[in-house]
């Protein structure tokens, strides 16, 4: 079984620049593709060595000093509450905009708006997926380039079930290409951001996604591409959720190591 942190484990990243930042994390969506083997359960909460997904990314955010969270759930949102409450236990403060109906990854955080009004930038996360990443490396690039979206990118010998992310050499996104059908390597949307709070009003009510809505409107404005290349996984489907349990030990050293 895994080991389930708490508070008394060392939080780390005391001092650096992305301790005042909080985190946005998209943990609403139904998990269609997943639920052959977690049907009772939201995604973000399926089980990996006896522990929640989702816990990985909050011990990752923890130990990098990114202590605020906002949680943008929906379907069985009660759960989510339940596991992680107001963050207490994990040394985090978390706070939830729960949806009445499904919104996408753009709409949830619209609705959100209210929670991060004071917020000039904010992290964005998938909670179905796991990226190792320096955080604070990453919004220093954020603030660097001067965009209003900086999203961390991986190159993955299998992009077909991604679609892929193109880039200049100056590191700025200038196209999207939608998936294909023959397994070929590309670099790919790693799932997590950084938005300037800007970005919120070029989201309209009601549903939409980021990346099929959002970013490809937002390219002449400034979208930039940081590249990683430590682990990487998304559990969105049945086999490669299985894989999050051969590489559990990696996520978590990925998830807990001091930047």
């Amino acid at each position: 079984m895994a080991r389930v942190a708490s508070k008394t484990d060392p939080p780390s990243g005391i001092g650096k620049p992305s301790q005042d930042v909080p985190a946005v994390l998209l943990v609403g969506g139904k998990g269609t593709r997943l639920q052959s083997v977690v049907s009772s359960s939201p995604k973000p909460l399926a089980q990996v060595r006896g522990a929640p997904f989702l816990q990985l990314l909050l011990l990752q955010l923890r130990s990098q000093g990114v202590h605020r969270l906002l949680m943008c759930s929906g379907h069985l949102a009660d759960q989510i509450e339940d596991q992680f409450g107001d963050g207490g236990n994990l040394d985090l403060k978390i706070e939830y905009s729960k949806e009445s109906q499904p919104l996408g990854t753009a709409g949830a955080l619209r609705f959100a708006e209210r929670h991060l009004e004071k917020v000039p930038a904010f992290f964005v996360m998938n909670g179905d997926s796991f990226l190792e990443l320096d955080f604070a490396a990453f919004l220093r690039f954020h603030r660097r380039h001067g965009g209003l979206v900086s999203m961390a990118v991986s190159r993955v010998p299998d992009s077909s079930r991604y679609g892929t992310v193109q880039m200049n050499d100056d590191q700025r996104v200038v196209g999207f290409y939608e998936k294909v059908q023959q397994k070929v390597p590309g670099t790919i949307n790693g799932g997590v951001y950084v938005l300037d709070r800007a970005v919120l009003d070029d989201i309209p009510s009601g549903a939409s996604s980021l990346e099929k809505d959002v970013f490809p409107r937002l390219l002449n404005r400034g979208v930039y591409g940081f590249e990683q290349t430590g682990v990487f996984i998304d559990i969105g489907t049945p086999e490669d959720y299985a894989r999050a349990d051969a590489l559990y030990d990696s996520l978590y050293r990925a998830a807990v190591e001091r930047k």
